[in-house]
């Protein structure tokens, strides 16, 4: 899908200045988040509406960061408009580069959003970003001004393809137009995500060269990216992270009718039951609730049987990423024994990647599992970040499985930093 962006830098739409709220709201009943009348017209990007908001961890802890929320005119996985929202924040040491973070939202609640899990005042306990900002402001402390979108869209459509990926670059097109982030059309731009968070930018990256060829992406680090959503449902379900293939369904739902049409037909009402539940459930309590639940016992045929239905087989095939080869040099980081994103999952990504063409520097990480490699991986991503944004010459593509990638000077200096961000975050707030 390409878009027209002839207008170039020019605004196309009158930006409606929000004012700023104290006490953060749900997106559905706020009325921020509601496109205004006729902006289906405008390019993709186009901003329509931006307000201050003040952002704190877990809802409490005031942090000294400018931000801003910017509503724009983005696209769904139908080609149709809709309204999406990112958060961009501006540390005072701004350098000239926007890195986008995709973060893994992993649920269908408005709770989860980033937009609204951020913000002071915001009643998200389990939203996993609220978790994740710890590593977005040690990012900004680095200078770079970051746009953190919400890639699900306005409905919450966990797990659908294309679409993250469109949210994503629009993100990044508003935010390059705003002009307090003083940034302009060829800004160097990076995204980075993990976990759910890496899919999104894997969608991101692999719909960059057509969708928003004019950014200019100089890489992208995908973190445990998934690999393969499919193989992730079958073997999550009915362990301790059953709740992630039931809210998978439930996104999807949302994105595919001829899914809804068959959950309705074969689940049985407590099944109904507990996925109308996780609508309003963020992941952390979803988790709790759902551990070691099985689909099978929901539904009026074995699993098994239908999961070969070819419509399902279908959604499937759709949901998996690695088809297309970005464009932009990758980074992958996985962890060998991770307990939820299966290792062979995403060598497949990988191998998808490098068939296709693709740059890819991928390490595969041996003593870490899902939770703590984001963190201790950090530091490394990081780097590799700034060196892409200093035009540094990406090294020769490979694939190295390490025994951790915080086994270097460098990154146990980044660690140590990334532990001080930490303890001012939850103290007395990061100032950038």
């Amino acid at each position: 899908m390409s878009v027209d962006r002839s207008t170039g830098d020019q605004q196309p739409w009158p930006v409606e200045q929000a004012p700023g709220r104290v006490d953060a709201i749900r997106p559905e009943d706020d009325p921020f988040y509601a496109a205004p009348s006729g902006y289906e017209a405008v390019p993709p990007g186009t901003i329509l509406r931006v307000r201050p908001v003040e952002i704190a961890m877990f809802g409490r802890l005031r942090q000294q960061v400018d931000a801003w929320q910017l509503l724009y005119r983005t696209t769904d996985l139908g080609g149709f408009a809709q309204a999406g929202v990112t958060t961009v924040l501006r540390p005072h040491n701004a350098e000239p580069v926007l890195l986008s973070y995709q973060c893994a939202i992993d649920g269908v609640a408005s709770s989860c959003f980033p937009s609204y899990a951020l913000r002071r005042g915001a009643r998200a306990f389990g939203a996993v970003p609220q978790f994740e900002f710890l590593l977005v402001l040690h990012a900004l402390r680095r200078g770079w001004t970051i746009s953190i979108p919400d890639h699900e869209g306005p409905d919450g459509h966990w797990g659908s393809p294309q679409e993250p990926g469109f949210c994503t670059l629009d993100g990044i097109r508003a935010a390059l137009s705003f002009e307090p982030l003083a940034l302009h059309a060829h800004t160097p731009v990076a995204l980075w995500g993990y976990s759910g968070g890496g899919l999104a930018t894997s969608w991101a990256a692999e719909m960059a060269q057509d969708y928003a060829p004019e950014l200019e992406l100089v890489g992208a680090a995908l973190g445990s990216p998934v690999g393969d959503p499919g193989s992730a449902f079958t073997r999550l379900n009915a362990t301790l992270h059953a709740a992630l293939p039931t809210l998978v369904v439930a996104g999807l739902r949302r994105t595919y009718p001829e899914l809804d049409r068959i959950v309705r037909q074969y689940v049985n009402e407590d099944g109904m039951r507990i996925l109308d539940s996780v609508e309003s459930m963020t992941t952390v309590r979803a988790v709790a609730r759902l551990a070691r639940h099985d689909l099978d016992d929901y539904i009026d045929v074995p699993l098994a049987d239908l999961l070969a239905l070819p419509e399902i087989v279908e959604i499937f095939r759709d949901i998996q990423p690695g088809r297309t080869a970005p464009s932009m040099p990758l980074l992958v980081i996985q962890s060998v024994h991770d307990q939820i994103i299966a290792i062979d999952d995403v060598d497949g990504q990988v191998d998808r990647y490098v068939e296709a063409g693709a740059h890819v520097t991928y390490l595969r990480d041996r003593l870490s599992e899902h939770l703590s490699l984001h963190p201790l991986s950090a530091p490394t991503t990081l780097d590799w970040l700034a060196d892409r944004f200093d035009g540094i010459p990406v090294p020769e593509p490979s694939i190295r499985t390490v025994w951790s990638t915080a086994f270097s000077l460098a990154a146990v200096r980044g660690v140590a930093s990334l532990t001080w961000t930490t303890i001012r975050a939850l103290t007395i707030g990061v100032r950038v």
